[in-house]
Formats: structure tokens, sequence, C-alpha cells
């Protein structure tokens, strides 16, 4: 015996005679024909960039050697992360090493000093002795704009000549091995704990007779010292970076096509520049390619005809005299159209977005291009040159401080409260550090002047903020300022600023004067 159960419809349900309530992303849209297509799939990311790393590498690689544009679109980027490197700027929290605000700050100045000769000096800075310290940020920027990551390994030995045992050296992204094992935490050759952070790291290297070999390097040592450090910028989950060209190898790929195909249109066209027009049938002309005919004849005389005759259009414009029933047609060049310019500005303003840079800055072509949009841009892109200093460019220069610091304090070249162990034990706040570079570009230097200016008068802005902003420290510009004031006493000079009343409004009006120019 069946017994039946009641269905109680759900408000809004089918049974309810209503429709089907939907919520969430892509509702009602299952049924477009767009979504019949095979559609992606959601993996993990160190699962995506397995599979991609390579061949994106590889692209990006060639693209850096034979594309100007993104050859030059990146040293532009370099340029603006770090000009000709990364200067220190020495912070230490002096409570918690236990100075006082003075000490501190002769501590900085002396250790900055220190640092900075170490680091114009390749033979000392740098493994093999090639790069100086502002070209190995550079080397290591390019790699990153080329791998999505830069690996260093720092090293200890001596060397004549220099006091510092502690040197860089910069190891292509290749070179880490691309060996996966989940059951012994190795993704990618990096090797994590428990906790996803990376203990050690696997190379696959080739010894001199070109066999490839595995070796294996501890990130740190016991103290913490940096072994090897990886840099690259990603999502959860990522323990390998990707390049920052990956979204556009394809627009980089459409862009050579075009421009290739547009060269080759216009070199065709370039080489049948004149044609010989005839005014004979063209069924006469292809029945006589059949057989044995008058028009074969004819042909053949027309042959012979040309044999004798050399068209040339160079020369100093030598006109031949054609055969009877011929006319020379001079072709003008349709190539690029009108469309080309156009649709090239359109890619290469996508690989600009990409690569972080305006699409001026990027072509070089300024034209249209206004104050406020020049300003407008910056503004929108500077923050990503902020983003890409802090994040990949003061990473590399902040390891290779502290592993030089940590040896010159071990070695007594400069004095630390409590020696080696206080370092070790508040080496946070012994380390602490801010890395000056550029100054964000202003379209118009004067104006930028006067806003700076009025935010200091309003007291809203520091000096050492401003001075921050123009790549100085303010430190150094207020010794500067007092050497040279001294230096002006000493030779009986006037200063700058004390000018007369009569002076200063000379030169206001002369600057509100330039400031009227279009």
């Amino acid at each position: 015996m069946r017994t039946s159960v009641p269905v109680i419809p759900r408000p809004g349900s089918a049974v309810d005679g209503r429709a089907a309530p939907s919520a969430g992303y892509l509702r009602n849209t299952g049924t477009g024909p767009a979504f019949f297509m095979g559609g992606p799939a959601i993996r993990d990311i160190s699962d995506e960039i397995r599979q991609a790393w390579t061949p994106a590498a590889a692209r990006t690689i060639e693209a850096l050697q034979n594309n100007g544009w993104i050859a030059g679109g990146v040293e532009a980027a370099i340029s603006t992360i770090i000009g000709t490197g990364l200067k220190l700027n020495a912070n230490p929290d002096h409570e918690v090493i236990g100075m006082t605000t003075s000490e501190a700050d002769r501590w900085s100045r002396n250790v900055e000093r220190r640092y900075d000769a170490r680091c114009r000096n390749a033979f000392e800075c740098d493994a093999s002795g090639q790069y100086t310290a502002g070209q190995m940020e550079a080397a290591h920027l390019r790699q990153f704009f080329a791998t999505g990551e830069g690996v260093t390994q720092f090293l200890m030995f001596s060397r004549p000549g220099v006091t510092s045992r502690t040197r860089a050296r910069l190891l292509p992204s290749h070179w880490l091995s691309r060996e996966t094992s989940v059951s012994e935490r190795l993704h990618q050759g990096v090797r994590i704990d428990n906790h996803g952070a990376p203990v050690s790291y696997r190379f696959r290297l080739k010894d001199g007779d070109g066999v490839h070999k595995d070796v294996e390097y501890r990130a740190r040592d016991r103290a913490g010292r940096p072994i090897i450090k990886h840099i690259f910028d990603g999502m959860p989950g990522q323990y390998r970076g990707i390049t920052v060209f990956a979204p556009v190898l394809k627009t980089i790929q459409h862009y050579d096509k075009l421009t290739g195909s547009t060269l080759a249109a216009s070199f065709l066209h370039a080489m049948f520049a004149a044609t010989i027009e005839s005014d004979y049938p063209t069924e006469d002309v292809l029945n006589a390619l059949g057989g044995d005919t008058p028009m074969a004849g004819f042909m053949s005389e027309l042959s012979g005809w040309h044999k004798n005759v050399d068209i040339k259009l160079g020369d100093f414009g030598k006109i031949p005299h054609l055969f009877a029933g011929e006319k020379l047609n001079l072709q003008g060049s349709k190539f690029p159209n009108a469309n080309y310019e156009a649709l090239a500005n359109f890619l290469l303003r996508e690989i600009a977005r990409c690569l972080g840079c305006l699409f001026e800055d990027l072509t070089g072509d300024y034209r249209g291009a206004t104050y406020s949009s020049l300003q407008n841009g910056i503004a929108k892109i500077w923050p990503i040159t902020l983003y890409r200093r802090q994040h990949i460019a003061m990473p590399f220069k902040q390891a290779d401080y502290e592993a030089w610091l940590e040896e010159e304090i071990d070695a007594g070249r400069i004095e630390f409260p409590g020696g080696i162990r206080g370092f070790l034990e508040n080496k946070t706040a012994a380390c602490r550090a801010e890395w000056r570079g550029p100054p964000k570009p202003v379209a118009d230097e004067l104006k930028a002047a006067r806003a700076d200016e009025i935010y200091y008068n309003l007291g809203v802005r520091t000096q050492g903020r401003i001075a921050a902003e123009r790549g100085d420290d303010i430190s150094d510009v207020h010794e500067g300022l007092a050497r040279e004031r001294q230096s002006r006493e000493d030779k009986n000079l006037p200063h700058p600023g004390d000018r007369s009343e009569e002076a200063k409004i000379g030169t206001d009006k002369a600057i509100d004067t330039e400031e009227d120019k279009p």
C-alpha cells in the first residue's frame, strides 16, 4: 500500500506558481551562448604558476631582448623606482637599543657613510666584483620584470683591499628548481615549514661539464642572517612569482604581428611601386596559355621586346619606351592605413597600464598631453612605483644592509650597545631604516614648489616630508646648508636669504610673469 507525502510549496518556488528566486553573481546567464563554451577552472595559484612560469618567462625575456617598447619601458620604470640606487636613511629605535636621540643620530650618520662607501665599491659589495650596489638593484628589478621574482645569495669571504666580508650574489630565477613534492613540502624548489615559511631553496645548477645537479641552500642561518633572499609579489598560497607582463603577452604578440604585417605590406608595395597596364583582353591571354595560337606568338614577341628594354624607376628616373598598347602606372603607397596608429596606440596603452607607467612615458609621444592630464596620470601611476619600491626593491637592499651591519658590529668596526649580542636581541629595532629613491615626477617644478611653500606655511607639511618627497634627507640638507653658510662667511659672500625686499618682490614678479605665459 502506497502512501503519498504532501509537498508543502515554498514561497516563490515553481510549485507555488511563481518564479523561483535567484541570488548571487551571474544569475540568469547560464543559458547565454557564451556560457556553452568551455570556461576557466579555479585552481590553486601555485598550480597555475607552475604550469605557466616557464613559457611566460621565456616570452617576456624574448620581448625584453627584441621589443624596443618593452625594453625601454622597463628601463624607464627602473629609473623611476630606484634612480641610480636607493639611499640609506638609518632610523633605529633609539629607546629600544639604549641610545639617546643625539647618540642615535650620530650612529646613524656614521652607518650611512660607511654603507654608502661600501655600495660604491663593486669589488666589496658584489660577489662577482662586477657591479656596484646600484647596478645590482637595477639587475634585480630587471629579473623581477622578466620572471616575476628575484633571487639573491649572501656570502661571506675575504678579499684583498676591502674590509667587509659580506657580499651579495644575484642568481638567475630559472636556476631555482621547478620540482614539487607535496609530501616533502617542496613547492617549485621552495621547501616550507608547517606555517608556509621558506626553510630552504633547491637550485638546479650546471657543473663545468654541463651536467645538471641539485643543490639546496638554507634560507637563513641559525642566527637569522639571510642566506637566500627570494622576493616576489603575488597572492595567498603562492610560492613563486610570475612576470608582470603575463596578462599582456598576447597583446605584445598582437602588436608585433600588426607592425610586422604592416611593414611587410609597405615593403611589398614599395617593390611594386610601378606596374605596366596592357589593353589586351585577359581571356585571350588565358587562352594563349593553353596552346599554340596567334596570341602565343604575340606574347613571345612581347617577351622579346621587354628583354631588350630595361624598365627602371631609379637612376635619375629613366622612362623606357614601352610596347604598343602598354602604359606605365605609378602606384601610391597605401600603408600604413588610417586605422593603424589608433590600433597600435590602443595596444601600447594596454602594455603601459600593465607595466605601470604612462602611455606618454612608454612611447615618448606627448602630443595632446596637457599639464592637467600629465599631473592626473602621474597621481594615478605614482602609487604603483612606490609599491614596487617598497615591496620589491627595498627588501633586497634591506637584506643586504642587515647582513652587512651584523658583520660590522660583530667585527667591532661599528659600536653598538651590548655588542653583537645586543644587536641580535634587538635586530629589528637596530636595522630599522628608510630608503630614499627618486622624487615624484612633476610636470611643472615651479607650481610644485609653490604648493610645498603653501603647505609648509599652513603648518600641515614639514620640511622633512618635503625633502623626502624630493628624494633628499633633511639632515643632509641642513648639514649642506650649514657648510655653505660657513663657507660664505669665510669668503665674505652674501647669503641667498639676505636679499632686500625689493629684490624679493622683483623675483616674485618675474615668477608670476613666467606662470602667466602659455
